[in-house]
């Protein structure tokens, strides 16, 4: 006989009714969700006989096996209790802390079992953390979500606030194109599954310089998980970066040591350890600092993984200056032109490659210990009749192979020491912002444009799509426009519009600082600049700047009746006269906390929704990003 199941709307009204009688469970006359969840995974024993003594309750909260035992499904009972129609919570539950979880949704330091552990929903940065300088305790929200939630979170958002930038200044935005350079200003995680549907597996190069976790970059953390959460919002971000590269793609990352190793291991789980090509150690400084007790650290790292190297990934080649040229000289006056000496001894040693080799002075000599000759005794001999074994001037040297420029036109292998007379160091980057900005440092930790040049050169070609999400002062973009690439930059902060988009119009001008003289920039091009549209964000920005009691009051009233308060909070229990009587800090940290984060920013889905004044154009451009039209 088919099982009947009850509708929501009875099955709340029966369990409440039932839990209603044990005063245990009650918390100032009322249920309490928190404490009934928390009795609930410690299995305890008054709950379970409670709820196996009504017919319609143990039916849907217990399975029974054969033998007529009955097992409590935990996970449904506790989902039911989270349902908005469920219980709601009062406010003040939402002043706990805010952190990483165990898979019982325990906070780490309530239990002994301290896990990295991953919630669905990564470290967002909060939506009013738009400023550099603005460090507070709460900068990350670690909540776990449904999937509803997470979907609702990730889903393609609106873009507003279009302009085109060219020689000619600022124009309105009439059409989208699929070579337009794009800047987008909003939370990068947030935006980067807006691009999936336009972008996905088109991004040939992407380059990033996350915050390093260093505790002096404005990257605060949660109950002080620092390495957990700094973690997880690395982890989502690079999930999205690899659906968004091409399949002959690459992804850079800077980073120093801070992090560099739990970045590698979390880089390979995202990206295969297979496809891990090297690591890439720059020189970002020159002279120590005495003032250290230890070491004075003068480089950074650069990672460096291949969307797919099955084949074998191959990067470009360097250009050969005029230092390595001048290594090739001829000697021997060999008609096929310049040349220079390689060791001809290879280890370890292959026993059929060890021989004795005759100079022209008559000396006998074998390979060093350990080591063999590069061929064996017949490829030796023919490149001897070709006249590509060196022994020297007099005859007398140990061999070596000779290597002809002709034959290396296509340039040179990368290294993975780049020092700071190749790529410039940190100071050639802060001066490099200053001379664009009058002299004023409006950056604190800009990448030298060379450096970003050497990366564009190995990993993309003229005319490929280029991302970096970290944008910070758009110092990618800048490159990669002089560099003729397509590119996409996203960035949070403020300064995107007084930093990255007026250097980006200098640019387009023609600066000369930088790489400009070495490509021979001359200026042209443009870009196109949105946001994403803000929502609950906006809110957000206001309880941050808020001074007052009395403004913060005015903004917990409008909570009351937005459309971003998260579900999971009965406005008829937020109470002024509670919310009063807490400090400034708290009543700060109460609004952030009863917002749904899902709502920062407006669904591309409610676009037509009346109450966000979406105009006509930036609907048409909408449709047209997402393929609508």
């Amino acid at each position: 006989m088919k099982k009947i199941e009850r509708k929501p709307k009875v099955m709340k009204q029966e369990l409440e009714r039932l839990l209603l009688q044990k005063e245990e469970f009650l918390v100032e006359g009322a249920l309490n969700k928190n404490k009934l969840a928390e009795l609930a995974r410690q299995y305890d024993s008054m709950l379970l006989n409670l709820l196996m003594s009504e017919p319609t309750i143990s039916n849907h909260f217990f399975s029974t096996l054969e033998e007529g035992i009955l097992i409590f499904k935990k996970d449904t009972f506790l989902q039911f209790l989270n349902n908005k129609e469920f219980l709601p919570d009062s406010f003040t539950a939402y002043k706990t802390k805010i952190g990483l979880a165990t898979s019982d949704n325990r906070y780490l330091s309530e239990n002994n079992e301290v896990v990295l552990n991953f919630p669905y929903k990564d470290c967002v940065l909060e939506g009013g953390q738009t400023k550099e300088d603005a460090k507070r305790q709460e900068i990350f929200f670690n909540e776990t979500l449904a999937p509803s939630e997470i979907n609702r979170l990730l889903d393609d958002k609106v873009l507003t606030n279009f302009k085109r930038f060219d020689k000619d200044g600022e124009h309105e935005v009439e059409e989208l194109n699929n070579t337009d350079n794009l800047i987008i200003k909003g939370n990068n995680l947030i935006a980067l599954h807006s691009l999936k549907k336009r972008f996905a597996g088109r991004i040939k190069m992407i380059y990033i310089d996350p915050p390093y976790n260093t505790g002096k970059d404005s990257f605060n953390y949660n109950d002080h998980f620092n390495h957990s959460s700094w973690l997880t919002f690395m982890k989502n971000r690079l999930e999205v970066a690899w659906d968004l590269l091409a399949e002959d793609g690459t992804i850079w990352i800077s980073i120093d040591d801070s992090e560099s190793h739990y970045l590698k291991v979390l880089a390979d789980s995202v990206f295969g350890r297979e496809n891990f090509l090297n690591e890439v150690i720059w020189q970002r400084a020159y002279a120590p600092v005495n003032l250290k007790k230890t070491f004075s650290r003068s480089h950074d790292a650069i990672l460096v993984y291949a969307k797919n190297n099955s084949s074998e990934k191959e990067l470009n080649k360097l250009p050969r200056d005029e230092v390595a040229s001048n290594r090739y000289k001829n000697p021997d006056n060999d008609p096929r032109g310049v040349w220079q000496s390689d060791n001809l001894s290879v280890g370890p040693a292959v026993e059929s490659n060890i021989y004795e080799i005759i100079t022209p002075s008559g000396r006998s000599v074998y390979p060093p210990e350990g080591r063999s000759w590069l061929f064996n005794k017949t490829r030796f001999r023919e490149f001897l009749d070709d006249n590509r074994i060196w022994f020297g001037q007099d005859g007398n040297n140990v061999p070596r192979i000779k290597r002809f420029l002709s034959e290396v036109k296509d340039g040179v292998v990368a290294q993975t020491l780049w020092t700071y007379q190749e790529v410039g160091h940190n100071q050639d980057a802060k001066k490099e912002i200053k001379n664009l900005f009058e002299g004023q440092a409006v950056f604190g930790t800009p990448k030298p444009e060379k450096l970003i040049q050497r990366i564009i050169q190995l990993g993309s070609d003229e005319g490929d799509l280029i991302l970096d999400f970290f944008m910070g002062s758009a110092t990618t973009q800048a490159v990669a426009h002089k560099m003729d690439r397509q590119y996409i930059g996203i960035e949070q902060m403020d300064y995107i519009e007084t930093v990255a988009v007026e250097r980006l119009k200098k640019v387009i001008d023609g600066e000369q600082g930088g790489i400009s003289k070495d490509v021979d920039w001359q200026g042209g091009g443009s870009f196109v600049y949105c946001e994403l549209k803000n929502d609950a964000q906006d809110f957000k920005e206001s309880i941050l700047k808020a001074t007052t009691t009395e403004e913060l009051l005015e903004l917990f009233n409008t909570a009351k009746t937005s459309s971003f308060l998260s579900y999971r909070i009965d406005p008829k229990k937020l109470k002024a006269s509670e919310f009063e009587k807490l400090s400034l800090a708290e009543q700060k940290q109460i609004l952030s906390e009863i917002i749904d984060h899902n709502n920062l920013y407006v669904n591309y889905s409610d676009i037509d929704d009346q109450s966000y004044n979406i105009s006509e154009q930036d609907k048409r451009l909408n449709r047209a990003f997402y393929g609508e039209e």
